[in-house]
C-alpha cells in the first residue's frame, strides 16, 4: 500500500503559517508605540483641527511679527514641514542643520504689527526625536528667562539625529503653531 504525504505538507504549510502569524503579532507587542504629537496634541487632534490651526496661524501673523532664532538663524512661524518626509528635507530643506550636538540656544520675541511693542507670549514648545520621545525636550515660560519680553533659553542635544521643533505660542488669546523639522550635527 502507498502512503500519500499530501496531507503532511497542506498540515505543515497551515502549521508554519499559523506560527510566523502568531510570532509577527507577538513581535508587534514588544515594540514602543511613539504617537506623534505635532503641535503638542495627539495626531488625531491635529487631523481633526488641522484648518483651524492654520487659521489661527494667519490670524496671528497679520496681528503679530514672529521672530525665533535658533543658534542664531531666525525662522518665522513655519508649519511648511509638516508636509515633507525627513528624505526630502535632507535634499532641499532650509532647515537642515539648525541644532547642534550638545548646547543649543533659543530666542523669541513676538511684536505687535502695529505699535512695534514686544508681546507677552505664552510658549509651550518641544524638541524631540522624529523616531522617539523618550529625548523629548520640554520647554515653557519656566525655562525662558524673560529680559523685557525677549525669551531665552538653552537646551541640550545629546544625540546627532534627526529632530522636531514643535509648540505653539499664544498671545492675547491668539495661538500660532510651530512645526520645524531638522537634525543636529
Amino acid at each position: 500500500m502507498k502512503r500519500n504525504y499530501w496531507p503532511l505538507l497542506f498540515i505543515s504549510i497551515f502549521s508554519f503559517t499559523l506560527g510566523m502569524i502568531i510570532w509577527t503579532v507577538m513581535s508587534a507587542i514588544k515594540l514602543p508605540v511613539n504617537e506623534d504629537e505635532s503641535f503638542l496634541r495627539s495626531y488625531q487632534d491635529v487631523d481633526a483641527n488641522y484648518n483651524s490651526i492654520m487659521i489661527s496661524n494667519q490670524v496671528f501673523l497679520k496681528k503679530y511679527n514672529f521672530s525665533l532664532d535658533v543658534n542664531d538663524k531666525n525662522f518665522g512661524l513655519t508649519t511648511e514641514d509638516i508636509k515633507y518626509s525627513q528624505r526630502v528635507l535632507e535634499k532641499k530643506s532650509e532647515h537642515k542643520n539648525i541644532l547642534k550636538y550638545g548646547l543649543n540656544k533659543i530666542l523669541l520675541v513676538v511684536r505687535d504689527k502695529i505699535t512695534n511693542e514686544k508681546k507677552s507670549v505664552n510658549i509651550a514648545l518641544k524638541i524631540t526625536k522624529s523616531i522617539s520621545n523618550k529625548s523629548d525636550i520640554l520647554l515653557s515660560n519656566e525655562n525662558f528667562k524673560n529680559n523685557d519680553k525677549q525669551y531665552t533659553s538653552t537646551f541640550e542635544i545629546t544625540d546627532k539625529n534627526n529632530w522636531n521643533i514643535t509648540g505653539t505660542f499664544e498671545v492675547d488669546g491668539i495661538t500660532g503653531s510651530l512645526f520645524i523639522k531638522t537634525n543636529a550635527i
